[in-house]
């Protein structure tokens, strides 16, 4: 009887989450996105990072979500906002610049660039709150700037956390993204899997509590999706090759909703983190994207039936 009881709850729990997706409902209010530029998978498994291993108790865990390539940082987070790999988005390399002559787009927006995420919360969501703080100066270019209410660069990821969990407490934002830069300055500097470079996620873990904490102090933590993301992983001082060591990449998904514990089965690519997004605000996204949702991750929401198909 328990046993009934309980799958009839599942069941009745994803009935839910789907008919909410129907009506037109969010599943979170608030979508808070903690990208740490250059976190290998080892190295978060590896490092003493209480904060995030937390997380990946109580959330759900991609341990080896894939870059898109080269596995460089401009092409992957661009591919997160863009929801769609270099060869469509037409950012090919660190050298990209939004003025110079590059690959054109396969789509573009109003001023000739690949559609975001940014654009299509500002369509659907006019009134939304968005913002960015960034620690890589070059990360502001890869974003339109009057597309947020919020841009903000900052010298350190000490004052990038900072000034972000200011700007969460400010204006409880719809959509926020923080980027920390110091753990990719780590793997360059001193080599991945390095004593130095597990120190450096060991900071990035107590930032990412810093912003739990805005969270929490905004009375948001209830109603807010937080993902942990990465870019690249690396091998000895570098990144941008193919090994697995640099392609594969850890994702976090934490919240009231989302699967306790739960490791994703999918495949799960960079370009998936824009389309994930837009499913948890129920936001039609731009057709040319090749992002999917991640919908495994949340409670009520199943693996793909087809996964297994073919192998």
């Amino acid at each position: 009887m328990k046993h009934f009881l309980c799958v009839l709850a599942l069941v009745t729990l994803g009935m839910n989450a789907q008919a909410q997706q129907k009506k037109g409902k969010e599943l979170f209010k608030h979508v808070v996105i903690i990208g740490i530029d250059g976190l290998s998978v080892m190295g978060l498994l590896t490092a003493d990072a209480p904060v995030m291993h937390k997380m990946i108790a109580e959330g759900a865990f991609k341990k080896d979500a894939r870059t898109v390539l080269p596995s460089s940082s401009s092409s992957n987070w661009s591919a997160q906002i863009l929801g769609a790999g270099p060869e469509i988005t037409g950012v090919t390399s660190n050298d990209w610049k939004p003025d110079a002559k590059h690959m054109t787009p396969v789509a573009v927006n109003g001023i000739g660039r690949s559609p975001s995420i940014y654009d299509i919360i500002r369509q659907q969501r006019p009134k939304a709150e968005q913002g960015v703080v960034f620690h890589w100066d070059d990360y502001g270019r890869l974003l339109q700037k009057d597309m947020v209410n919020h841009y903000e660069y900052a010298k350190t990821e000490s004052e990038a956390a900072a000034k972000f969990a200011q700007y969460i407490s400010a204006k409880k934002p719809t959509f926020a993204l923080l980027h920390l830069d110091h753990v990719d300055h780590a793997g360059h500097e001193d080599g991945h899997m390095t004593p130095k470079y597990l120190q450096s996620i060991a900071k990035a873990d107590s930032l990412v509590g810093t912003v739990l904490a805005a969270i929490d102090k905004a009375g948001m933590k209830d109603n807010t999706l937080v993902m942990i993301v990465a870019d690249h992983g690396g091998i000895k001082m570098g990144h941008g090759g193919e090994s697995d060591e640099e392609i594969n990449i850890p994702v976090i998904y934490y919240g009231n909703g989302v699967k306790k514990g739960y490791k994703i089965q999918q495949p799960v690519y960079q370009y998936d983190v824009a389309a994930t997004v837009a499913f948890v605000f129920n936001l039609e996204v731009p057709y040319s994207w090749t992002s999917r949702p991640v919908k495994a991750a949340f409670k009520g929401f199943s693996e793909p039936t087809n996964l297994k198909v073919g192998l």
